[in-house]
């Protein structure tokens, strides 16, 4: 009598919300190798920084478009954020992993917004998991970043590898360091660790998405940089040919910028950006 009681308080309990929390534990995912900073309210985006770069990159972004709810990202090791996980082994293929991870646990179904090789982690993401993406933009990258510099991967592959070699002594750590910090792109947070970046770089310089460009399901819209007049036909070559395997990809050229276009021309990209995530 007494199980059949207890049994039936369950099964109430069950119907009713009310069963013990070891039932209906549901811990959100915790990333390990990026932090995520939310603000706003609306539709969801996430915004991905490149390389030592930090979501400040994005301010003027989430200030200029309102009406979403912005999920900023801030990869583990770059502009002052601590190395975490990602301190030692791969970096890019893990940290595509959180993001989706991160995207399936909270139910969200974003636009993903990527710079550089934060690019290349949009792509990924919406390529292992078409049905998480509801829309891509890639900010000046390729799908093989190496062909960005006008290289190949074997050719940037072994430039990164030579900076590993650099990182292992204290000295060539301190001089990458300066390098990095010189980039300009940390912002006000702080320096990133020089090790990560050189990881990061080494496993850019191998990967080529091109053949995965036909997964992406989501609409993708592929926005770059040409800081030239005269080189705007040869840039535009570079772009369409590089996604070319993408099915209905928009292209969008932004004249008179250099790679960072959120710092110089931050009024059109932010046009292009509405227009965007406002289909």
């Amino acid at each position: 009598m007494r199980r059949r009681r207890f049994l039936a308080g369950l099964g109430a309990a069950v119907l009713l919300g009310c069963a013990p929390a070891a039932v209906f534990a549901d811990t959100p995912f915790a990333p390990t190798r990026f932090s995520v900073e939310v603000r706003g309210s609306g539709p969801d985006v996430i915004l991905i920084p490149g390389l030592t770069a930090g979501p400040e990159v994005f301010a003027g972004t989430v200030a200029a478009v309102p009406g979403y709810r912005y999920h900023l990202v801030h990869v583990a090791g770059m502009a002052g954020a601590p190395a975490g996980a990602n301190a030692r082994g791969a970096i890019m293929g893990p940290l595509a992993d959180e993001l989706v991870r991160y995207i399936a646990s909270r139910g969200l179904r974003p636009a993903l917004i990527g710079h550089s090789m934060g690019g290349t982690l949009a792509m990924m993401v919406a390529a292992r998991r078409p049905d998480l993406a509801r829309r891509v933009m890639v900010i000046d990258m390729y799908p093989q970043p190496a062909g960005l510099l006008g290289g190949s991967a074997q050719a940037l592959g072994g430039l990164a590898e030579r900076l590993g070699d650099i990182t292992a002594t204290p000295s060539g750590r301190r001089l990458f360091a300066d390098l990095v910090g010189s980039l300009g792109t940390n912002g006000p947070r702080g320096r990133s660790d020089p090790d990560v970046v050189a990881r990061a770089m080494r496993e850019l310089a191998a990967i080529d998405l091109t053949p995965d460009l036909p997964r992406i399901a989501a609409p993708l819209t592929v926005v770059y940089a040409n800081a030239d007049a005269g080189s705007a036909a040869r840039t535009d070559a570079g772009f369409r040919t590089a996604y070319a395997r993408a099915t209905g990809a928009e292209l969008v050229r932004i004249d008179g910028s250099g790679h960072m276009i959120m710092f110089d021309q931050p009024a059109r990209l932010h046009e292009v950006v509405r227009s965007f995530l406002d289909r």
